[in-house]
This record gives C-alpha cells, structure tokens and sequence, in this order.
C-alpha cells in the first residue's frame, strides 16, 4: 500500500432488526482499515437477506458506491464480507472502466486481515504462516484489473496489454510459491514440534481473546517482559512464550494471536501450529474487553473458534478487563450479579481487573497458581509434601 493510497469506502450488508450491530462491524472493518494504514471516508450499507451474486450488493447501490468512490478520490473500496472470484472481477470492472489506469482496489475482510498479519508477522514462521494462507486465498481471486503480486514481483502487477497470459503466468508463480512456502513451514513446524514435546512436563498455560482486549499487557504482567502492547488490532502476531513462577511453581505462559470475528479459513489453517500452544495448554486464560459493547459477541467468537482448534473443553478462567472504565461508566455496577451472570454462561471461574492499571492482578495470579497447582499436582504427586504456597505475602510478583 502506498502513501497514495489512503481512503477507502467501507460496504457491509446490513439488517433491519439489528441496526446497531452492522454498526458496529463497521467501526470493527474502520479500525482495522487504520490498523493496515488506510484512512476510510464514506461508509454504504445495503440492507439484503444474503449477498447479490454478481456484486455483492444491488445495481443501484453499486451506483452509489461509484459516486462515493469519485466524490472521495478513494483508492480502496472494502467489503466486510468475504467476495467471490466472480464477484470480485465483476466489482473490479465496474470501479475501473478500461479507459482508464487501475485506481481503485477492492478488498474483502480475509484479504485486510491477512494483509495486517503480513505486516505484524515477525518470526519466520508467522510470515511463512501468513504468506501460505494469503496465496492460497488470493490462487482463484486473480484478475486483469489487480493481481495483487507487487510484493513478489517489484511492482509490474498493474501492466497492461498482458490479458490472461499474464494472470496464468501469476497463478504459476502463487502456484510453486504455495509449494515453496508448503516445504518450508514442514521443516519449521518439525522443530517446534521437538521444542513443544521438551515441554510436556510442565504447566502450559494459554493467554487467549478477541484482538485487542488487553492480552498483552496481561501477558507483560504476569511475566515481566516486555511485549508490543498498543492500541491497535492485532498488535501480537507471533506466539510468544515465557517461563514464569509463581510461588514455587513453574511453568509456561504464552500469549498468542487475537481471534476476531470472520478470521479467514486460510489464516486459521496456516496458523494451526502456532495456535497448538493454545491447543496443548493445560489453562486458557481467556482476555475479555467489558468495556466493549459487543463484548459477550467476542467471547462467543473466542469460545467458538477455540472449539474449532479442539480446545473447547480446556479449563478456562475468564479473565474480564477494564472493569475501571465500567465502574467509571456504571456507578451502581454489581461485580458479584455480574460474575453469576458469567457463570451461568459457563464459566466457572471469574474475575474482574483492569490490566493497564494493575488493578486486581494479585488476586488473579492467586486465582492462577490454584489452576497450576492442581495441574502441577498430577505432574509431580509429591509436590503437595513439600507444603510450599502462593500466597500475597510472598510478594505475587515473582518471576
């Protein structure tokens, strides 16, 4: 993306019976438009049962849309929904007649969110990971109008006269980069494979939640280190992994990649390795926004997609954040009612703290060192002679 190529206009499918939600995917697709470095101006909202198969979204509001994208000089147009090949192409030819230069570049949800991650990804497995899933997503949405291979090659993606020799020439290229990529992530995923089985006599504990609900910053509490936690989706790409103690007891602390909603298939195939220090956890930590509006709608979103990692029937502590801009927000708020609510969701154990202002982490690391204790038990039986505890006098912030 370059410097140029700063507004978009956002399109989402909405419903008369819930207004406010498709709102709120919006703000969620804005926010990570500004992630990804793009301003967005106009947003178009078509109320459809399903999506129009030709352009996702009816004649006249596609007519509506040219004229927020001339009005603006918008370099991007971004669907929250995933586009078809079809209607991709389809799309494309309407924004960009062939009189004229390809301006307007057309993205769907999985494509920003993998875009996002491309950028973020540090290690080389992430990037592998990200790259893999980005090809493979991208093999059958190619066209004439954007073939969306600047990166791998220097720029010559936007040539025209070159027809469908050109995109069968792309496609061979996604092709033996999907293979290159393939091989490599096998012999990255052997050695970690070897690095996870040296850990199986020790507790694995999970810091899991939708993006940009405090993980980090959870994460750099409990641990003592030092990891990237800001203000934007998906500041955490790659896993990270940290040896902490608590009391007397050892054991490991991970925190992994946000889950959000709509996350791509790809993305999620891809980043199955990864997302094993999620799988092979003992304890799931999992990070929740109160804050948020929609927050019940992510814990559901976690919930599931942890389900799909077959992670569903780990013991989880639900670990509810920014209760300080709650009880700012709501004077009378019932932490007690609130946490009976959340069990009958099926959570047995809750808790409130506020991450960015250390409130309440000790008794979350007490809440915490039970989890391990329990699990360190089964480890190590005789653990329990030793008559050692956590406790707050023994500081609780020890490492």
């Amino acid at each position: 993306m370059t410097e140029k190529q700063t507004i978009a206009v956002l399109v989402a499918l909405g419903n008369t019976k819930y207004p406010d939600l498709v709102t709120e995917h919006l703000d969620e697709l804005a926010f990570l438009a500004e992630t990804a470095g793009i301003k967005t101006g106009k947003r178009l909202i078509q109320n459809l049962e399903k999506p129009d198969g030709k352009f996702f979204i009816g004649k006249g509001k596609l007519e509506e849309l040219k004229e927020y994208v001339r009005a603006l000089g918008a370099s991007h147009v971004i669907f929250d929904d995933d586009l078809s090949p079809s209607q991709l192409r389809n799309l494309e030819k309407e924004l960009n007649p062939k009189e004229l230069e390809a301006k307007v570049r057309i993205y769907d949800r999985s494509l920003l969110i993998l875009d996002i991650f491309l950028q973020r990804a540090q290690t080389s497995q992430a990037r592998t990971q990200v790259e893999l899933a980005r090809n493979q997503y991208l093999l059958p949405r190619l066209t004439r109008m954007w073939t969306h291979l600047e990166r791998q090659r220097g720029g010559t993606g936007t040539r025209g006269g070159a027809g469908e020799r050109e995109i069968e020439t792309d496609r061979r290229i996604i092709r033996d980069q999907i293979s290159l990529l393939k091989e490599k992530l096998k012999k990255i995923e052997s050695q970690h494979v070897t690095k996870r089985k040296s850990r199986q006599n020790i507790v694995r504990v999970a810091i899991a939640g939708y993006t940009n609900a405090g993980k980090s910053t959870l994460m750099n509490l409990l641990s003592g280190s030092d990891i990237l936690a800001e203000n934007k989706l998906f500041a955490t790409v790659d896993a990270t992994v940290r040896k902490v103690n608590l009391g007397n007891i050892p054991f490991l602390l991970s925190d992994t990649v946000g889950f959000i909603r709509k996350l791509p298939h790809h993305l999620i195939e891809s980043f199955k390795s990864t997302l094993d220090e999620v799988r092979e956890a003992d304890i799931i930590l999992h990070v929740v926004d109160i804050s948020h509006p929609y927050h019940e709608n992510h814990i559901e979103v976690v919930s599931k997609t942890l389900a799909e990692l077959n992670a569903g029937n780990i013991p989880v502590i639900l670990v509810l954040n920014k209760v300080d801009v709650v009880r700012a927000q709501r004077p009378d708020f019932d932490e007690e009612a609130s946490k009976g609510y959340y069990r009958q969701m099926g959570f047995e154990q809750v808790i409130f703290i506020a991450a960015a202002k250390k409130l309440n982490i000790q008794a979350l690391k007490q809440m915490l060192f039970e989890e391990v204790k329990k699990k360190h038990t089964l480890l190590y039986p005789n653990y329990l002679a030793t008559g050692y505890e956590f406790s707050f006098m023994d500081g609780g912030e020890q490492r």
